[in-house]
């Protein structure tokens, strides 16, 4: 049992929530709560901290057979934890490394491209809803938030053990790459000339946003082989990022879905 905040231990979870520069050098991510700790594949836990008074009331809804655990006293735990209000699990995860090719592997897949993105909750709602989509991965600019911030890997609600993601040092090569193998981009722009729902997603397609406030940037909206907007009514100019990511993923899915039940 850990019982003082002085535990190595305790100030490497710290530093590890905290310090992005530790996550990337260890290969490394926190994970918190129950769901995150049933749902992460077993042979990339590193290890699991429970507090004393979670394993008390839980002992029997957790499998901890073959893997390296601590216990902590509550007061301990919270203090290692992210969140204001622990769950009281939480495991150190390794991650999982992945290529372009691997997002390639399904025919006409889904991919979305995301630049410069900033917000945890946004990144976390995409991952989800490209895992519902049946998206075959997210690549992400060198500039977006990161993936493995204790926010946003809660915002994913295990998605990303899921949805293949990587951070990419140009996504306009990654654009034209997607292009040599029959694969369109489109990206989500005020200056799109058609709505959404009147392209066709059914071959590859690859959805392009941009950050929140800025949109995307003109030297990768230009590389793009179409602009494509949502309607608007009222004043508004432009919607979530989160939100408009969803609405094409699903328009993307809505139209393979389409084509392969009905043949259309």
């Amino acid at each position: 049992m850990i019982t003082s905040t002085s535990n190595q231990q305790v100030k490497q979870l710290i530093q590890l929530n905290r310090k992005r520069k530790l996550r990337d050098e260890r290969g490394v991510f926190v994970a918190e709560g129950l769901k995150m700790f049933q749902e992460a594949p077993r042979d990339r836990i590193e290890r699991v901290y429970v507090s004393e008074s979670f394993f008390a009331a839980h002992r029997q809804e957790i499998d901890l057979e073959g893997i390296d655990w601590e216990m902590m006293q509550d007061s301990v735990f919270k203090a290692a934890s992210d969140t204001q209000t622990p769950q009281g699990v939480l495991c150190i995860v390794r991650r999982q490394n992945w290529e372009l090719e691997d997002l390639l592997r399904k025919d006409n897949p889904l991919l979305l491209l995301l630049e410069n993105l900033q917000d945890p909750g946004n990144l976390g709602t995409i991952l989800r809803t490209a895992e519902g989509a049946g998206a075959a991965g997210v690549i992400l600019s060198r500039g977006s938030v990161d993936l493995y911030n204790p926010k946003t890997i809660r915002s994913t609600m295990g998605s990303v053990y899921r949805v293949p993601t990587l951070y990419a040092e140009d996504l306009g090569q990654v654009v034209e790459s997607l292009r040599s193998r029959g694969i369109r981009s489109f990206a989500a722009h005020l200056k799109g000339k058609k709505y959404y729902d009147q392209e066709d997603y059914t071959g590859g397609a690859a959805i392009l946003i941009g950050n929140e406030g800025a949109g995307l940037t003109e030297e990768l909206s230009s590389k793009a082989d179409a602009l494509i907007r949502i309607p608007m009514e009222g004043k508004l100019e432009s919607l979530n990022a989160g939100v408009a990511a969803s609405l094409l993923m699903y328009e993307v899915y809505r139209q393979k879905r389409d084509k392969f039940l009905y043949n259309l």
